[in-house]
């Protein structure tokens, strides 16, 4: 059985926004949310960057049953791992039973801003490999130093902890870090329909591990309208290559975006008011193997956008 949920972006959002969205999605026939973690947008457009653990605080207590993760947290260098330990075990209180705890390798856009090196990729997965053994151990309660390759922890102890931790879902868009997902965390993370990411994420470890997508789409009753949305808003979705990982400020990804078409956005981001297209796209990914597809609703249409999906598409989604 297929979930959707809906992803809460603080790139585009207010913080106040944010809330009232999810309160939005608990209401919806969405089952889960998943929210950003970052500390700028991609270009200023989106306008937007608050701090996610704020939001997730206001978020539990004005929901009731959603469940929420982060997509994602880098817990390896604008944070350290045992921050985000004490954070998230926090978060694991306010929504008991309901918070999961998504990380991944990050980008440098906002990972760079305390001066820290930007290592290459594999570098980075071995960090986020002990990022989450810090995460791990102390979520144990025991007073904890750690000495490792990267990090160092002296006699930290967390004492507020929920009764059911945290599962931890690992991003991946490449093999390296689907078997590092399948190794270390609860779940997969994906941005595109990849039969093989899934089975390098089973190889790996992540047989019975849920695997979460994220899918682009821009609704509006007007598709013309819903391209322009897309086209001002989300540009970055046509980058190619390592972009998306190496440029550092919002100014470089909208130069890298001016080469961006609007039929460029039309061929990648699902837009527009025809439920078939929107059922076919989410349809791509659970074929792949995709047992949650996260909705991310490009632009301010989000209460339309939900009440669109639960009376055209998602009755159709088995």
């Amino acid at each position: 059985m297929t979930e959707i949920g809906h992803k809460l972006i603080c790139e585009e959002h207010g913080p106040n926004d944010l809330v009232e969205y999810a309160t939005l999605a608990d209401q919806s026939a969405f089952e889960y949310a998943m929210i950003s973690d970052h500390y700028h947008p991609w270009t200023s457009t989106q306008g937007e960057s608050p701090f996610v653990w704020n939001v997730i605080g206001a978020i539990a207590q004005a929901t009731d049953d959603l469940r929420l993760g982060t997509a994602i947290t880098c817990p390896i260098i604008r944070y350290h791992p045992a921050l985000i330990a004490q954070a998230a075990a926090t978060a694991g209180v306010q929504l008991p039973g309901r918070f999961f705890l998504g990380v991944g390798t990050g980008e440098k856009l906002s990972e760079h801003i305390l001066g820290d090196r930007w290592p290459e990729h594999e570098v980075r997965l071995d960090m986020l490999r002990e990022a989450v053994d810090i995460i791990r151990t102390l979520w144990t309660g025991d007073t904890t130093s750690y000495h490792g390759e990267y990090y160092t922890v002296e006699n930290a102890q967390i004492y507020t902890l929920p009764d059911e931790l945290p599962p931890i879902r690992v991003a991946a868009d490449g093999p390296k870090a689907a078997r590092t997902a399948g190794e270390i965390g609860d779940g997969l993370v994906g941005v595109a329909p990849d039969e093989e990411l899934i089975e390098t994420f089973e190889a790996g470890g992540g047989e019975d591990e849920p695997r979460y997508a994220e899918l682009d789409i821009c609704y509006a009753e007007d598709k013309q309208e819903a391209i322009e949305t897309a086209y001002e808003i989300w540009p970055q979705a046509a980058l190619p290559g390592e972009l998306m990982w190496i440029l550092p400020t919002p100014a470089h990804f909208e130069q890298a975006t001016a080469a961006v078409s609007k039929d460029d956005i039309a061929e990648l981001v699902v837009c527009g008011s025809d439920p078939d297209e929107h059922i076919e796209a989410i349809q791509e990914y659970i074929d792949a193997g995709f047992d949650h597809v996260t909705i991310h609703q490009i632009g301010p249409n989000q209460a339309e956008f939900m009440e669109f999906y639960e009376d055209e598409v998602l009755p159709a989604i088995d």
